[in-house]
């Protein structure tokens, strides 16, 4: 379905002013659902900078300049009115900006990418390309590298911009009426809950570990040290406003976690480790590698815990993932969105608090799946087609 809207100059409205802004947002008021988006640069910092806020409804575009309007309160007021439906394409990194600089996360919200899924499109499907299969619009992507920061920012820039809203404008109904014919609308508040929840956009630094590639095959004393060190290094870049890696690399840090220098000497002999950080930092680090060397590792949380699984748990594996795709093709589904390869691992572990066992998932798939693991079912090949069908002693 082709819209067939021009990105034209006149189509939306640039703010820079405040007065423009409240005339905006009270254009806006008693709308039931907006779309928006954000512009924003992180490349030196921790936390995301916002550097420019796309809005759009039926009839109404515009760009609003946080840079240049310093009191963003009357747009605050629109995207936290719970009477508003707020619709977003991947929206983690734009709820997160509001969490940092507002305490509070957009909602109610209805993510476009979370979606698509249950239309048969691809998992994590970019907006580029879900415009073009939504309304065979092929969006220009040459402002993608744009620095957002800069003023005085041009029409092409703009444009780019607001075509990230424009176009959710237009597909939004289009898409609630087929997930509504498909009987899968109300599939999705599930699907959403968890990104309306203020803690989700929260790092906890004591955390910090569970992110750092190959963590999980250190050995306890370097792990405990790692996890130290991991923790300080999120406090220090949280507090700096700084990219992690601008504090110590993940490397360098499992590095430290496995050598365990011990003065400053050994330190210094770490590669990868900056002379000017092993100066800047070198105390520290060494009294947490003291401290790390101490004590005992914190345990993975229960459900992110995993052991190495059996042959015969992986060929259960196997066979839930085949049974997965015959039940996910039934329903015009990939089956990436009911269970991936590692949660079909831990049902062939005996774990049963997954969330394809649950809501829609668990209608679809889960349930047979956790039949056949109890050998309830049975599968066999008639005329070259796989049946599962109730085993004869269930």
């Amino acid at each position: 379905m082709d819209f067939g809207l021009p990105a034209h100059e006149e189509d939306y409205l640039y703010i820079d002013r405040a007065d423009d802004l409240h005339a905006f947002v009270e254009a806006l008021r008693g709308s039931p659902w907006i779309a928006f988006d954000t512009e924003f640069i992180r490349e030196k910092s921790y936390y995301p900078r916002l550097c420019l806020i796309q809005v759009g409804a039926p009839g109404q575009l515009a760009c609003v300049d946080p840079i240049a309007v310093t009191d963003l309160s009357p747009l605050y007021e629109l995207l936290f009115d719970p009477s508003i439906l707020k619709v977003l394409h991947a929206c983690s990194q734009d709820l997160e900006i509001f969490a940092h600089l507002c305490n509070q996360v957009p909602g109610p919200i209805f993510d476009t990418q979370l979606a698509a899924p249950l239309l048969g499109l691809p998992e994590q499907m970019g907006y580029a390309a879900f415009v073009m299969h939504m309304s065979g619009v092929a969006l220009d992507k040459a402002q993608a590298r744009t620095d957002w920061s800069r003023r005085p920012l041009g029409q092409a820039q703009l444009r780019y911009a607001v075509d990230d809203v424009r176009y959710l404008v237009e597909i939004y109904p289009v898409m609630v009426e087929q997930l509504r014919e498909l009987g899968r609308l109300g599939w999705l508040e599930a699907e959403f809950e968890p990104y309306q929840q203020l803690d989700r956009y929260r790092p906890d630094p004591s955390r910090a570990w569970q992110r750092i590639r190959g963590a999980d095959r250190l050995r306890p004393k370097a792990l405990s040290i790692l996890q130290l060190l991991a923790r300080w290094r999120e406090e220090t870049a949280q507090n700096k406003d700084l990219p992690r890696n601008w504090v110590i690399k993940d490397d360098v840090l499992i590095d430290i976690a496995r050598m365990a220098p011990d003065g400053h000497d050994a330190l210094s002999k770490l590669r990868g480790l900056p002379a000017k950080t092993a100066q800047r930092y070198g105390d520290t680090l060494l009294t947490m590698v003291r401290e790390g060397a101490q004590r005992e590792p914190d345990r993975l949380p229960l459900h992110k815990r995993r052991s190495k699984p059996t042959a015969q748990e992986e060929a259960l594996a196997d066979i839930l993932q085949a049974i997965l795709r015959l039940l996910a093709e039934q329903s015009h589904l990939n089956s990436n969105m009911i269970a991936n390869r590692g949660e079909l691992l831990r049902l062939a572990q005996g774990s049963d608090d997954l969330s394809m066992l649950r809501g829609w998932r668990g209608e679809i798939a889960g349930r047979e799946l956790l039949a056949v693991c109890k050998g309830h079912r049975s599968i066999q090949v008639l005329d070259g087609k796989v049946r599962i069908s109730p085993a004869a002693d269930a």
